[in-house]
């Protein structure tokens, strides 16, 4: 039916003494959400034209902690990332990528001080990389004047300061970028972030991700473009709440790239 994606192990790759370029942390969302499972897919298939030499943890990775750790069980998080550190470090792992910034934010900034010291770069940080070094190119118009906004992850954005890697590769898709008034640095949260995903919404006028989802509204997107799988599926369901599922489109860059 598709093309055969190539998905190697940590085990299968030390099997043969081989130490890849760099570990594919798929994370919870992306190994078991069946819309998340599109997006590893699609990064895996950039991963595969792009000749990058890779690996994942299959059922050796287990979930980072970083959900336990918002929602305040810190004793449930460190067992979560001792194990997770023991099994990166067995493995000798220097290079870390995620299409989820939750993971990225929790290897990257709390996983130091339990003694896992890892480079790891955000999916949409890699793409731009491969695109830099000649290693990816889009090809053809798929995207070519259509109307894309970009909703920041605030795990990668405000958390990391990180807001140029998604712009710069979707401006390769010759899209026209359109941003919301509230983006970068005063970007607001999908509404799920914190754990806030896994709870029924507080009492207020209006759910967060409903109003987020008005925010790309404004903007008359073809697109919204998501770098997280959480946020996919609250703008997602934002547009389904406005009934926009006909006409406007939730994917994330990972998708934009593959489809391109």
């Amino acid at each position: 039916m598709s093309e055969q994606l190539k998905v190697p192990t940590m085990a299968e790759c030390m099997a043969e003494g081989k130490q890849p370029e760099i570990l594919f942390w798929v994370g919870s969302a992306g190994s078991y959400d069946d819309r998340a499972k599109k997006i590893t897919k699609a990064f895996v298939k950039i991963l595969n034209k792009a000749n990058v030499d890779f690996a994942v943890l299959g059922t050796e990775e287990s979930n980072t902690g970083d959900l336990a750790k918002r929602a305040g069980n810190e004793f449930l998080f460190q067992m979560q990332a001792m194990m997770n550190i023991e099994v990166l470090n067995a493995y000798e792992v220097k290079r870390i990528v995620t299409c989820d910034p939750h993971s990225y934010n929790c290897i990257k900034n709390e996983y130091p001080s339990l003694g896992g010291n890892y480079d790891i770069v955000h999916h949409t940080q890699f793409i731009k990389e491969l695109m830099s070094s000649g290693r990816l190119t889009v090809e053809g118009n798929t995207y070519k004047g259509k109307r894309i906004t970009f909703h920041d992850p605030c795990y990668l954005g405000r958390a990391n300061s990180e807001y140029d890697a998604p712009r710069d590769v979707l401006r390769k898709t010759n899209a026209n970028l359109v941003e919301m008034k509230r983006h970068k640095s005063t970007a607001l949260c999908c509404g799920a972030g914190g754990a806030q995903m896994f709870k029924e919404p507080e009492k207020g006028d209006m759910d967060v991700n409903i109003l987020r989802t008005q925010d790309a509204l404004d903007t008359q997107p073809d697109i919204i473009a998501t770098g997280c799988p959480y946020c996919n599926t609250m703008m997602s369901d934002g547009v389904k709440f406005k009934e926009k599922e006909s006409e406007i489109s939730v994917l994330d860059i990972a998708e934009l790239i593959a489809n391109s």
